[in-house]
């Protein structure tokens, strides 16, 4: 189990989601929300954002199979004795993406140096694998599923190099839990995933009920 939930207050914040290198975009108001997500955490709600589109440039250039084999390189790495110091931490935190969430949430730069990890995973393999643009990048599980949504990414197949976003209790987009990275369905009722910031508090492969899945954003992937 995930040591570390990060909890805070809710209060009103600036909300927008942004792809690679898009600057802060004025007029996204909604109700704020802690920024991160982990494993075992409770989700507060957002509603009302407005966010960016998923830009054309860099989409369509990588393979799901690059995506997926970066994101398994990494299993096995672990979180410190207080949840943090993994390399996805790291990066997140000097990325300019750090700079935004906050921004959006509230909170300060090193409170994500031992925050739950999922999103920052998901959003490291997509930045190492150079489609980050359509893998998008966020701390906050729910906002990371608007974005695929409000981009019309969004539905309910599971396909090899998809994000995935659970609920453990099975509810919607604003109870969103936990996210990672499909690797294959395997037909039975279950989805083979790679995940980082898992019980265990480290990148696994784990196999998953249907049950637990909120739904799955698709990142334009190259086909041939």
């Amino acid at each position: 189990m995930a040591k570390n939930v990060f909890t805070r207050a809710l209060k009103p914040a600036s909300l927008s989601l942004f792809a690679a290198g898009i600057s802060v975009a004025a007029g996204a108001v909604a109700t704020g929300a802690p920024a991160f997500a982990a494993d075992n955490e409770s989700t507060p709600r957002t509603s009302g954002a407005s966010y960016q589109a998923i830009p054309q440039k860099g989409a369509g250039q990588v393979s799901a199979n690059t995506v997926l084999k970066i994101a398994e390189s990494q299993i096995g790495v672990t979180e410190n004795a207080a949840g943090g110091g993994t390399p996805f931490h790291s990066w997140y935190m000097s990325s300019p993406r750090a700079a935004e969430t906050m921004v959006r949430d509230g909170g300060n730069l090193q409170a994500y140096a031992n925050a739950p990890w999922c999103a920052m995973f998901v959003s490291w393999v997509g930045e190492k694998a150079g489609a980050r643009p359509t893998v998008g990048w966020d701390a906050y599980t729910v906002t990371f599923a608007k974005w695929f949504q409000a981009n019309k990414h969004w539905g309910t197949q599971a396909k090899p190099g998809a994000v995935v976003f659970f609920d453990w209790q099975g509810g919607g987009t604003s109870g969103i839990d936990h996210v990672g990275l499909v690797k294959k369905d395997n037909g039975d009722g279950t989805i083979t995933t790679i995940e980082g910031n898992t019980g265990n508090g480290k990148v696994e492969q784990r196999i998953r009920p249907y049950a637990h899945v909120v739904g799955y954003g698709y990142p334009q992937y190259k086909t041939a």
